[in-house]
């Protein structure tokens, strides 16, 4: 698709908002191989921010350093710093359990927990303490709501959430993690295993929520990113073996249409990736 056809998905550009996460000289390794070099981004509050590159340039390795899923992951290292809402994520004193909470994940294949469609949004409040059968009640109905879902599975709430399809399964993840009440919510190529109309509901419900959380979604479509995000990042690996960086950051509307380095405009108009 060329940059004039893209244009026409753009969003109006957002407001100006404060930095929700700000990532200082993030550079990471697993183990002996330097994976991320050197990167610098703030991500605003209240919108969507899509990270977009080739296959293997680190969009998925960087998101997962927002809210510590890599500390999961033996030999891992981080260098530099990301701070959430001015506090330090990787500083002394923080529970990457509770991190978690306040940053959900959305993987690329859904994952619902091998139980109820109730049992599956209330895990989170459960686990949190809250015990009561009537709010959790109301916090099943309202996570469900805010993701598309209720209508769809309101009378069916004791089924297994693995007999939805697909798309109703990631949209079940995503109340799951909404349940918790996130301040972030980060989208590793969320719709990449669904279908085309649920690829739809998804990206609706990433317009509502925006307003409320902050989004930080990994795509390899172009024209979704061009639909769905406020601010686009181009990440890159120029060689093989080396550590990949970040090539290139703004609002959408101009990463689009007037990147600012020649790399960029060549992934965006299919030259490469």
């Amino acid at each position: 698709m060329t940059d004039h056809a893209l244009a026409d998905h753009f969003r109006e550009p957002v407001d100006d908002h404060g930095v929700k996460i700000a990532v200082r000289d993030l550079d990471f390794y697993y183990g002996d191989f330097h994976a991320l070099t050197g990167i610098d981004i703030d991500i605003r509050e209240r919108g969507v921010t899509a990270f977009i590159g080739p296959s293997g340039c680190g969009k998925s390795t960087f998101l997962r350093c927002l809210n510590r899923m890599n500390d999961l992951i033996p030999g891992t290292r981080v260098d530099g710093t990301i701070t959430l809402d001015g506090e330090d994520i990787y500083g002394e004193g923080v529970d990457p359990v509770d991190l978690r909470r306040r940053v959900g994940m959305i993987f690329q294949q859904p994952n619902p927990f091998p139980m109820t469609i109730y049992d599956n949004v209330a895990f989170g409040p459960r686990l949190h303490g809250v015990k009561k059968k009537g709010e959790l009640d109301e916090i099943v109905q309202k996570s469900l709501e805010r993701a598309n879902l209720w209508k769809e599975v309101k009378d069916i709430m004791d089924r297994n959430g693995l007999s939805l399809s697909g798309g109703q399964q990631q949209r079940l993840c995503i109340a799951r993690v909404l349940a918790v009440e996130p301040d972030v919510m980060l989208m590793d190529e969320p719709c990449s295993a669904i279908d085309p109309t649920s690829v739809q509901k998804i990206e609706d419900l990433m317009a509502e929520l925006k307003d409320r959380i902050t989004i930080i979604i990994v795509t390899h479509n172009m024209q979704q990113a061009a639909r769905v995000s406020d601010e686009t990042a181009f990440f890159l690996q120029e060689r093989m073996g080396e550590a990949a960086e970040l090539v290139e950051f703004g609002r959408t509307a101009e990463i689009f249409t007037s990147p600012q380095d020649r790399r960029t405009e060549d992934y965006i108009t299919g030259r490469f990736g």
